[in-house]
């Protein structure tokens, strides 16, 4: 056995404990961490704008802090990046988070000394629950790729500023920096396709072990390889035994991802993003993502159908049932309050608290009083092609709204591994799933205000040459599945297979 492998065993168990133990006291923590966030921002601008000397409770906490969005929050991340001390939290941030909006255009998040702890740690022990759970350490011995945008970072305001990635990545441990893939300057291309040329050249000889990334990226490096080899990646690298991954929905990448690795490995998967790491995966075993209870964020819970109401019920941990829709609100140690960060979640369990990621709040599409979300075309499509033994690349959905009564429908663009041989009955399949997930969906269908859904199949690589075109291409970048409109829909249209 190997030195890092060896040193990782007692670490992986003693982490793994500590786990197990916050499972049996997550409302505590949260108390906790509520209670310490109060008391470290009191003196911001925020904290005395809004009262929080006076906050004892989180009813107060309620009272004093409305929900807010990116927009919402502007005008103190402004003040942040012209120079200003103690605006959402104490001094000053030592990064801020560059990143796209679907509606905000570029948005700035602050990271603070206080909460990138959260962002490091957080992937680190998902590692090691799975190296206490599994016994496998041996990955830690191998090459590793912890894709990331460009670690070179500008100054905002006097902040070092870029993509969270490019930030994470300067705190990549000492250990295993000499394990790391792919090299700084590949990881400082911005241009995508180069950098992928890049990557694929310094990892093809290589033995990788672990492989990190959205799935869509994961996909795109596995068919570059494959084409460049004319091996599958199991052949390439025959010690490749874990995947690491989250940003979107793993279920419907999952079948052609492992037909291009050529065997099943184990994956673990994460929920990060730039305003904080979430959850993740603790065990191989069971269902859904840990909640980060303990790591300087204090969870809050909407029904996710209130979520754009004036007053929404707001609930704390302690309150959430199994199987409900909520919105994810967070407080952190970062000094962003009341903070809706567009997804929506469930839990699957409250001892311990694990859940999964169901969707986005703006993902959706109820262009006629359907309210469909994402989990559900996602289950309604991968039912269908399961079935149907047939393999989807991509997808996304959109409404398309005639003039007369009975006209309109869902329209679902679908890059196809393998065309359905019957795709009027693959669509039909499709349709009666999402009826049976959808209670509105199929009220309309039933009604005639909504005929069954229609499928458009785009081209190979067609959806790899519309996020060209609009210039977000690979990375952190993420094809919407549901539209409320036909912005997406209709550029498309330029993409569909003749």
């Amino acid at each position: 056995m190997k030195i890092k492998s060896f040193l990782a065993k007692p670490f992986a168990s003693y982490i793994h404990k500590q786990i197990k133990k916050g499972m049996e006291t997550a409302v505590q923590d949260q108390q906790a961490v509520f209670n310490n966030l109060i008391k470290a921002a009191a003196k911001t601008e925020f904290g005395k704008e809004h009262g929080f000397a006076d906050i004892k409770t989180y009813e107060d906490f309620i009272k004093q802090v409305p929900i807010r969005d990116y927009e919402a929050f502007k005008v103190y991340i402004e003040r942040i990046k012209e120079g200003k001390h103690n605006v959402l939290w104490k001094g000053q941030p030592i990064y801020l988070a560059k990143t796209s909006g679907t509606t905000s255009g570029v948005k700035y998040i602050p990271i603070t000394k206080d909460s990138i702890p959260n962002h490091i740690n957080t992937a680190r022990n998902a590692l090691l629950c799975y190296m206490a759970e599994t016994g496998n350490t041996k990955f830690a011995d191998g090459k590793l790729i912890f894709l990331s945008g460009s670690p070179e970072l500008e100054r905002v305001g006097g902040i070092p500023t870029g993509r969270l990635s490019g930030i994470v990545n300067h705190h990549v441990p000492k250990y295993l920096r000499s394990n790391q893939l792919p090299s700084y300057p590949t990881n400082c291309i911005e241009e995508w396709e180069e950098k992928l040329d890049k990557i694929v050249e310094e990892t093809i000889n290589q033995n990788m072990t672990l492989i990190s990334g959205i799935p869509p990226w994961m996909q795109m490096y596995f068919d570059r390889l494959m084409e460049k080899s004319g091996k599958k990646i199991s052949e390439l690298f025959p010690d490749f035994s874990v995947m690491v991954q989250g940003g979107v929905n793993f279920e419907p990448y999952k079948a052609k991802l492992y037909e291009s690795i050529g065997k099943k490995i184990d994956c673990i998967e994460l929920f990060p993003a730039s305003e904080g790491f979430f959850a993740f995966q603790d065990s191989q075993h069971a269902e859904g993502l840990l909640l980060n209870t303990n790591s300087g964020i204090f969870f809050e819970f909407v029904p996710a159908a209130e979520i754009f109401n004036e007053s929404p019920t707001r609930l704390s941990l302690k309150d959430v049932k199994v199987g409900e829709n909520y919105a994810l609100i967070i407080n952190n140690n970062a000094g962003l309050w009341g903070y809706n960060i567009g997804d929506t979640v469930k839990f699957v369990s409250t001892n311990p608290y694990r859940l999964i990621v169901s969707g986005r709040t703006k993902h959706f599409i109820s262009a006629f009083g359907e309210h469909v979300i994402g989990e559900e075309v996602e289950a309604a499509l991968l039912k269908a092609a399961e079935e149907e033994k047939v393999q989807v690349t991509e997808f996304t959905v959109a409404p398309m709204i005639a003039q007369d009564a009975g006209k309109s429908y869902h329209e679902w663009f679908i890059e196809f591994e393998n065309t359905p041989e019957d795709i009027s009955r693959f669509a039909n399949k499709i349709n009666e799933n999402l009826r049976s997930k959808n209670v509105y969906y199929d009220d309309l269908i039933a009604g005639n205000i909504l005929q069954q859904l229609k499928i458009s199949p785009v081209k190979k690589n067609g959806f790899i040459d519309y996020m060209k075109s609009i210039g977000k291409l690979g990375g952190q970048n993420k094809l919407p599945r549901l539209s409320n409109d036909r912005k997406i829909a209709d550029e498309l249209k330029r993409y569909i297979q003749n």
